[in-house]
């Protein structure tokens, strides 16, 4: 069954702020199924819109629709973000928090190398010492395998003369 342009616009309408109806409420009160309903929230933010997940705080949004709330309001003065948090039930403040974790996002290469290059330096000092200490233990072992042989030698020079 097709729907007219107009009423499915009126469905997503509803699944938005301030109304946040969940899928499964819309699904009962218009007569569509769910499955038509998520289709039409997934074509919705394929075009880039914002179709937040939760039907009634924006901390159920995924990071997409987070994403394009914080582009959408860059270059916004105050006023204007006011409105847009209000038109959406959000709080400038959670604005703030997603623009601060996008900004993060970008710097996790330079962190992760950074951890990467600070591992990578301890593993090389443990190697080391490692190292140190095999070759102080294979001296050892040289040094008491030679007191063996000698050990033995001596023992056989005695064993020798005892026999004469």
């Amino acid at each position: 069954m097709s729907y007219s342009v107009e009423r499915r616009e009126s469905v997503l309408k509803k699944m938005l702020p301030p109304n946040n109806r969940s899928i499964a409420m819309l699904a009962k009160e218009e007569g569509i199924s769910d499955a038509t309903l998520y289709l039409w929230r997934k074509q919705a933010r394929d075009e880039g819109r914002l179709m937040p997940d939760s039907g009634n705080a924006p901390q159920g949004w995924t990071s997409r629709d987070k994403f394009a709330a914080v582009m959408a309001t860059a270059a916004m003065s105050e006023i204007e973000i006011a409105a847009y948090c209000r038109e959406r039930g959000l709080y400038p403040e959670q604005l703030t928090q997603w623009r601060k974790a996008c900004e993060q996002a970008n710097d996790w290469d330079r962190a992760s190398e950074q951890q990467l290059k600070a591992a990578t330096k301890s593993d090389r000092k443990q190697v080391r010492q490692l190292e140190k200490e095999l070759a102080r233990k294979e001296k050892a072992l040289a040094e008491a395998a030679a007191l063996l042989v000698l050990r033995k030698k001596f023992n056989a020079m005695f064993e020798d003369q005892e026999d004469d």
